[in-house]
């Protein structure tokens, strides 16, 4: 009769440390799955960040008449195309879409395909032709510099000064940007943050000003009537913390 307990006994831990073995193996499996699905996933975060070469075909060139041809080709593939931004020496190289709201795009590339890196948009409430006194870009912060990740860069002093112009490429004109101010701004400032309310030049001149009282750095440069822009994205920080670029647009062609 002991005998057969232990016999019982015994098998009973033999079932038990198979149980157990499989129970670490699902365990192991499960990790090396949640691992995989890290990397892929950081890999097509860091990857939606920056413009491949797919896109990259389509990014315009400085012509002699200010017209770009291969935004039209984009916009035949995504009619929310409206536009191309470069900020010179920087990652920040994109193409501009706007959509019905200002929450379209914020997880969807440049093909309307699902991405956590989103994509640059104008604001909703601007012209898609950037004919007001200030118009809004929005841009997720990422790593390595993806998508506005640069916009951050440009609150240390050397960086800002090195870093002063970049190109805005529209399907019939292209403008030189020059950047003059980079400040930190709360997401919910009622002034920078609606651009639907900045629709003469006292008005713009009201923003620039607004935006001085919480500018990191500036330069002077001639404003004069120009249009200006804003580059947005996130600060780290803090929840509501926005870094925001601001630059005045001028037409390449001698237009206005």
């Amino acid at each position: 009769m002991e005998v057969d307990l232990l016999q019982v006994l015994a098998n009973i831990s033999r079932v038990g440390e198979k149980i157990l073995d499989r129970i670490v193996a699902i365990f192991l499996i499960l990790v090396i799955l949640f691992a995989g699905y890290s990397l892929w996933n950081s890999y097509m975060l860091f990857r939606g960040g920056f413009a491949g070469n797919d896109l990259l075909k389509y990014k315009p060139q400085i012509s002699e008449d200010g017209t770009n041809p291969t935004l039209w080709d984009l916009m035949k593939i995504n009619e929310d195309v409206i536009a191309w931004i470069t900020i010179d020496d920087t990652n920040i190289d994109h193409p501009i879409v706007q959509g019905e709201d200002n929450m379209e795009y914020i997880n969807k590339d440049v093909y309307k395909k699902f991405a956590l890196s989103g994509s640059i948009f104008l604001d909703y409430r601007n012209n898609r032709d950037f004919t007001d006194p200030y118009s809004l870009l929005y841009g997720h912060h990422m790593e390595r510099g993806g998508m506005f990740g640069d916009v951050v860069l440009f609150e240390d002093q050397k960086y800002f000064d090195k870093h002063k112009t970049g190109t805005l490429f529209l399907p019939d004109q292209t403008f030189k940007i020059e950047i003059f101010m980079v400040s930190k701004i709360d997401a919910y400032d009622p002034v920078i943050f609606n651009p639907s309310s900045i629709k003469t030049m006292d008005a713009r001149n009201y923003l620039i000003e607004q935006a001085r009282q919480k500018m990191i750095h500036q330069r002077d440069i001639d404003i004069g009537n120009d249009r200006i822009i804003a580059l947005s994205t996130c600060e780290k920080a803090t929840t509501n913390g926005r870094t925001v670029i601001l630059a005045v647009i001028r037409p390449m062609n001698g237009d206005k």
